[in-house]
């Protein structure tokens, strides 16, 4: 089956956090976690899957409250942090939306996400995923993590499931408030 084809039946996509909706740089301060960066890029791509009607979830071993903030800003309810088995965390979504893993997508850029990646209807990567990552990737990015790549992967979904004229139309018109 072809990634377009698996994109097609995605009802949902969850992504890792450190190294695909950021660079993966980690930025601690004095009392700890002082920052991360997101790209606006992504953030838009999001609210383009929340609009094509697709769930959107964020799967991380990390816990953080910057996580936490950036996903109330882009209406993203589904939220796991602390999941360093993420094959376990990733079931337990499946098993809480009853979306099946051939209809979800995941996107993520390291070892942690290899068992994942496996399962998921549509694996997602980005350019600069290890190589273990891209070699069983169905899609993958050319932009990098953290600068546009959900963004583009967003793109690549809603095209697929023919609703990227349609969207792209209501943002045209004012009427794309995801």
């Amino acid at each position: 089956m072809s990634p377009s084809e698996r994109a097609a039946r995605l009802r949902m996509m969850v992504l890792d956090v450190d190294g695909v909706l950021t660079d993966g740089r980690l930025y601690f301060g004095p009392q700890g976690e002082a920052m991360k960066a997101f790209d606006v890029r992504d953030g838009h791509g999001i609210k383009l899957l929340r609009a094509a009607g697709l769930t959107v979830a964020l799967l991380t071993a990390r816990r953080s409250d910057i996580v936490a903030a950036r996903a109330r800003e882009l209406g993203i309810e589904l939220v796991r942090q602390g999941e360093v088995d993420k094959a376990a965390g990733f079931a337990r979504l499946l098993a809480d939306t009853g979306v099946p893993a051939a209809q979800c997508g995941y996107m993520g850029d390291d070892w942690p996400d290899l068992p994942v990646l496996a399962q998921a209807g549509l694996a997602a990567t980005v350019v600069n995923a290890c190589a273990e990552c891209k070699a069983i990737a169905h899609w993958i990015s050319t932009a990098p993590a953290g600068r546009g790549a959900v963004r583009e992967l967003a793109e690549f979904i809603v095209r697929a499931q023919g609703q990227y004229d349609d969207l792209l139309a209501r943002h045209t018109s004012g009427g794309l408030h995801a």
